[in-house]
């Protein structure tokens, strides 16, 4: 039977049966292990990581390389299972560089394969992919994610108690609008991002650079962060291009924030829906949260409200720069100007960051008319596909107009 090869971020539906999923590292002695996650993205337990030393659980087991995970046999409190590789951790040094080649198998189905890009930064933990609930069924989503973190810090962002250095302790995050009134310099805020999410160590000290090369490194924001939960956008969350841009904004705020806590915001036809995305939490964050909102139609207007609202409740004394995903025209034009015009004087700047398939043009030309500046609005256009936007530019992008707006 023919193997259909997946790129990354496809996702194809499964049987409800035993699925097998075998990793093949070249090059690198590397350990299989998968986790079984709740809904809110965490084990239930510590048992729910299954390893080498504790290889079934619930359904799920482990066999050398191989996964096999019976469907039917997963509680119905386990949301996703994920899929994991990692070095050896007594080979000193050791870091993928070729990725590992992950096939799926299900009997009657045809076979599935997936090889994520080659790694170049480090990698000790490659998520490969994860299986997930939806309508009553299971899916797979090809991930392909590399982390420089080890098992031990994947296993403790998905909440598995382990052990480790007593230096190694993380200090506890401030909370969302406790700031500390003297300016915190960036290297300590990028000692915080290496040690809680490693992972964003790199795009965090390219936002610094950004921040550095416009004079504002000592310049503190509450960072917000508003996303359009529109129906058109359902292919780029699906695609893990609302988690990527999301994650690019968090290490903004790590280094522009103080907090580590980044509020978020769903834009849709309802009641916005407010949750955050932390240091500690951000991986798979979005996905796990966009779920529990209804797709909408461009209502961004009570998303800006409900942000605004936030922001004044907390007390914060810095400015608040709030970036604001849009995917199409809102149909309440009048009242997002309303909002921007009332705004102005509260210490709120708005970016709004255009991707997606949509039409932007009320956007892009809401400073066109002189009659008609607003002093605390930008817009940024990050194409269709912002993931391929390099971070310079990236950052470049989100923080030119935020750096003007600031200086006297």
């Amino acid at each position: 039977m023919q193997t259909t090869s997946l790129r990354k971020g496809e996702n194809i539906g499964l049987a409800t049966a035993p699925v097998v999923l075998a990793v093949s590292v070249h090059g690198l002695a590397a350990d299989v292990s998968a986790l079984l996650l709740g809904t809110d993205g965490r084990v239930r337990s510590d048992d729910d990581l299954v390893f080498y030393n504790h290889p079934a659980q619930d359904g799920v087991s482990i066999a050398g390389p191989v996964v096999t995970a019976d469907l039917v046999r997963v509680p119905a409190d386990v949301d996703r299972l994920v899929v994991v590789v990692s070095a050896d951790p007594l080979q000193p040094g050791a870091v993928f560089t070729r990725a590992p080649l992950l096939s799926i198998t299900q009997t009657g189905l045809p076979g599935r394969s997936f090889t994520a890009p080659d790694f170049t930064s480090g990698e000790t933990v490659v998520v490969l992919a994860e299986l997930y609930r939806r309508e009553g069924g299971w899916k797979i989503r090809a991930v392909g994610q590399g982390y420089a973190s080890g098992l031990a810090g994947l296993a403790t962002d998905y909440g598995v108690d382990v052990e480790s250095e007593p230096d190694a302790a993380a200090a506890p995050l401030p909370t969302q609008g406790q700031r500390n009134p003297t300016p915190v310099q960036p290297t300590v805020a990028l000692s915080t991002v290496e040690r809680v999410a490693p992972g964003l160590l790199s795009p965090a000290r390219q936002a610094n650079k950004a921040l550095v090369d416009r004079a504002i490194t000592n310049q503190r924001a509450a960072v917000y962060l508003i996303l359009d939960h529109d129906l058109h956008m359902e292919e780029l969350y699906e695609s893990f291009a609302v988690q990527a841009f999301a994650e690019r904004v968090l290490a903004l705020s790590a280094t522009l924030d103080d907090d580590g806590t980044v509020p978020v915001v769903f834009s849709s036809g309802r009641e916005p829906f407010l949750e955050e995305i932390r240091l500690d939490n951000y991986r798979g964050r979005i996905g796990q949260l966009h779920t529990q909102v209804d797709w909408g139609w461009g209502n961004v207007a009570d998303a800006m409200r409900r942000a605004v609202g936030h922001y004044q409740e907390s007390g914060a004394a810095d400015p608040a720069f709030i970036v604001t995903q849009v995917g199409d025209e809102p149909w309440d034009k009048a009242e997002v100007r309303s909002l921007l015009q009332n705004t102005a004087a509260l210490g709120v700047f708005w970016l709004f960051v255009g991707f997606g398939r949509g039409k932007l043009a009320f956007y892009k030309n809401l400073n066109a008319s002189a009659s008609a500046t607003f002093t605390n609005v930008a817009f940024y256009d990050a194409s269709k596909n912002p993931g391929s936007v390099p971070d310079e530019r990236f950052y470049a992008g989100l923080v030119d107009a935020f750096a003007t707006w600031l200086r006297p």
